[in-house]
């Protein structure tokens, strides 16, 4: 059982009363049963040689031995912690005491011993009495072999065991435990300015303090962001800058104390998804690399774009990841070749190449006709299958008619032969002389429904319509030009005859009503406006 102590009093040992006044030289860290009187004798290093118990002597003495750990302390931050050793011990004539040995690595044997009194041996035999030590100073996480043992020593009366302290991990033990005090960080972090503000408080007092940037492995190795923080600052904080958030990447703190435990805290430990940049491709090994920036176990795999989002895995490309750096070889470098990374139950797909920037060879199309030459470009010499295929509507796969290989030589275009071609029909091309190459599917656009004859007729009788509207246009460009010629040609030939063009005058017809009022026996007819002047009435006689 491990006892967890608070911040004590000083000397927090249980201190005997009773048999503690009759006993003044006793430590206050030892104890023994009330009515029992113990004394302690010096400590010693080597054990004693075991005699044989005499037949009388009940071989059962020690019926419950129990280790914990115990702190003790001065004031804040000045504790120490104790193996706490409790023994029930059946007192006879024949036992003079319990001795209590602990041996630790590197360290010699360290004994101390309780030794009764004849009195109470005679008042109490027979009895199970219990004998307390809480002396011996351990360290966190330490680990200890305690022996007990009759006094005198009797073969085949000891009580082995190994016991192991408990480590800095408990909250009390890091603020009041100097060897495990390492102090609070906590941080802000700005991702516009890429800066993470650190401030530092419990930590140990009268002591400067180290702070800094690391990557987190088997040991945290600094990225050069350092400072130390000196213990008469009223204000323990400070700004550091960083380039990219990995999940590897810490705040380490210690104090400035020799061996001092650090404490670390790592702000982006969940951003796996930073590590899957950094893809590297080497064009004259074609070999694409890849380094993890932090340790990580995953998968990774070449795999191909799809147009519906699917990448699909390419046969025997996986690799497994941990902090060695990957490398696929003898790779075509084309926008539709990726990189798979899977952790755990997450995967992630990084297209080093789909900027399009280091294609080795390209698909270049051009219209003649009403139809399309596809001819094939290459930075390099290489082989391809090239072959003639038919996609379904609604499946991504195209189903391979017939394939032949082509040899392209460097910067030399090669044209690929699409007679008898149809609609719904691709070209299917994949390079053959590397390992790892997209399969790359082109279906022609222009070509009409039926055939090409369809096609070569709608241009018939579009140019057809073309050439009749443009003799329209020209016909009656030239009547309104010969109207034009002859009317001033007759307007030239009356000028010199000497001939007055006379308007004739315009008809006018004025309707008389027959119930137009009477004047005088005569009938009032009016001015008609459509005669086009402004006389007087007309008086006409019946």
């Amino acid at each position: 059982m491990i006892l967890w102590a608070g911040l004590l009093l000083v000397h927090c040992c249980l201190r005997l009363t009773g048999a503690a006044g009759e006993n003044p030289g006793l430590e206050t860290c030892m104890r023994c049963s009330q009515g029992l009187h113990c004394k302690t004798k010096g400590g010693y290093s080597f054990p004693r040689p075991c005699e044989n118990p005499t037949e009388s002597l009940n071989t059962t003495v020690f019926h419950n031995v129990s280790l914990s750990t115990v702190m003790k302390c001065e004031r804040m931050q000045k504790c120490s912690l104790r193996l706490g050793i409790k023994a029930v011990v059946q007192v006879t004539d024949s036992i003079h005491g319990v001795s209590f040995c602990i041996t630790t690595a590197g360290m010699m044997m360290r004994c101390k011993t309780f030794s009764f009194t004849r009195a109470s041996r005679e008042r109490m035999s027979g009895l199970q009495v219990e004998v307390e030590n809480n002396c011996t100073e351990v360290s966190p996480n330490q680990q200890v072999q305690v022996t007990v043992t009759t006094v005198p020593s009797y073969c085949g009366m000891t009580w082995t065991s190994t016991y192991h302290s408990p480590g800095c991990s408990h909250e009390d033990f890091r603020r009041l435990v100097p060897e495990c005090i390492t102090g609070r960080l906590s941080y802000k972090v700005n991702p516009d300015k890429k800066e993470l503000s650190v401030n530092v408080s419990d930590m140990l007092n009268d002591h400067n303090y180290h702070l800094r940037l690391c990557r987190k492995d088997f040991i945290c190795s600094g990225t050069g962001a350092y400072t130390l923080i000196k213990k008469e600052q009223p204000i323990k904080s400070v700004t550091f800058p960083y380039s990219r958030p990995l999940p590897c990447l810490c705040i380490e703190g210690w104090s400035a104390v020799m061996d001092a435990p650090r404490v670390q805290v790592c702000p982006f430990k969940d951003r796996v998804e930073e590590l899957w940049f950094g893809i590297t491709f080497d064009p004259l090994e074609e070999t694409l690399l890849w380094e993890p920036a932090c340790p990580i176990t995953a998968l990774a795999a070449l795999c191909q774009m799809r147009d519906d989002g699917i990448c699909v895995d390419f046969p025997h490309s996986s690799q497994n990841v941990t902090r060695e750096k990957i490398a696929f070889s003898k790779v075509d470098p084309h926008d539709r070749l990726c990189v798979k990374f899977t952790a755990g139950s997450q995967s992630w797909t990084r297209c080093p190449f789909a900027d399009g920037r280091l294609q080795a060879w390209e698909l270049v199309t051009t219209r003649t006709e009403g139809r399309e030459e596809v001819k094939m470009l290459s930075q390099i010499s290489a082989n391809f299958s090239v072959g003639l295929c038919v996609k379904s509507k609604g499946s991504p796969e195209c189903q391979t008619t017939e394939t032949h290989n082509v040899q392209v030589e460097k910067q030399k275009a090669v044209d690929l032969n699409l007679k008898g071609t149809f609609c719904n029909s691709c070209l299917q091309v994949k390079r053959l002389d590397v390992e790892y190459a997209a399969t790359v599917i082109h279906c022609l656009k222009l070509c009409s429904d039926s055939s090409p004859l369809r096609s070569d007729l709608t241009w018939v009788f579009v140019l057809t319509g073309v050439c009749l509207f443009g003799v329209i246009c020209v016909t009656l460009a030239l009547h309104v030009l010969l109207s034009v010629y002859r009317r001033r040609k007759q307007k030239i030939t009356g000028v010199r005859n000497g001939e007055k063009q006379i308007e004739p005058p315009p008809t006018c017809v004025v309707s008389v009503l027959q119930t137009q009022p009477v004047v005088h026996g005569r009938v009032f007819i009016p001015d008609s406006p459509q005669c086009g002047n402004n006389e007087k009435a007309n008086l006409l006689s019946e």
